[in-house]
């Protein structure tokens, strides 16, 4: 591993920071402090979190505006033909409208069921866990309201192979508090998050010798939180933030980072 603890931290100190999050889809959670409103407005947030940055905001902030002024309630009161009509013209990328009433679907079944979201995934949750994989693939069976019928893209299981880095930066954000996850579900630990790996911090982890596997999927995810854990053991995921930053920032300098390492 090429990057040291004290690299690592001062990275977390100049960019874990709420003004460097703009543009990130996490900047949505943040005007909804009601804990059963944010952790739906995470899911829709975090589920679309794939492609250009731009797009995701714009993509976001249209479904939220449909749901306007409250998510939940819009939720609760909406029915399945509503919801499948409501969303009918929505695309993002390659998901479909029909994908984004389905997971709400499911969301809604799960809060009527459990009381809300966060009941709903402890129902899964087991804190002897080494990790939060098992957690996950009962939370995907949860939300996954017309599994029977078609796959749905917003929800890729870990028992797949997925590395799943949209649900796992959707629990970065609900578990872990800082001056930038906003938390609330406490009863999780943070020391069994996994690292939300897409292609992009895959090459960056690659680069810092985390990983010598060629593929950005669960395996990879996992080798990498192991390393990650040797540097923080109670929080691995702590410098996800931060590390993204370098590709996202136009004042960041990724190659500096990784020649000084």
């Amino acid at each position: 591993m090429l990057v040291s603890k004290e690299k690592l931290d001062r990275l977390y100190d100049l960019y874990n920071h709420r003004s460097f999050v703009h543009p990130d889809p996490l900047e949505f959670l943040y005007l909804y402090p009601d804990i059963r409103e944010r952790e739906l407005v995470g899911l829709i947030a975090s589920s679309l979190a794939y492609g250009r940055v731009a797009q995701i905001l714009k993509s976001v902030s249209s479904i939220l505006k449909k749901m306007h002024p409250s998510p939940l309630s819009f939720l609760l009161d909406s029915s399945q033909k509503g919801l499948l009509a409501c969303f009918s013209g929505f695309r993002h990328r390659f998901t479909t409208g029909d994908e984004i009433a389905y997971m709400l679907l499911g969301a809604k079944q799960a809060i009527e069921q459990y009381g809300s979201i966060y009941n709903c995934f402890l129902a899964g949750f087991n804190k002897n866990d080494d990790t939060i994989i098992p957690a996950i693939s009962a939370f995907v069976k949860e939300l996954d309201f017309a599994a029977a019928e078609r796959k749905n893209s917003l929800l890729p299981s870990p028992e797949m192979g997925s590395a799943c880095k949209r649900i796992n930066l959707f629990l970065r954000w609900m578990v872990r508090k800082d001056r930038v996850d906003p938390g609330g579900w406490n009863r999780v630990a943070r020391s069994m998050l996994i690292i939300p790996l897409d292609t992009h911090m895959h090459k960056i982890c690659t680069d810092l010798e985390m990983t010598h596997r060629k593929n950005a999927d669960m395996l990879t995810a996992v080798e990498i939180t192991k390393a990650f854990r040797k540097i923080a053991p109670e929080d691995p995921v702590r410098y996800d933030f931060s590390l993204t930053r370098l590709g996202i920032r136009k004042d960041a300098d990724l190659d500096a980072f990784l020649r000084d390492c």
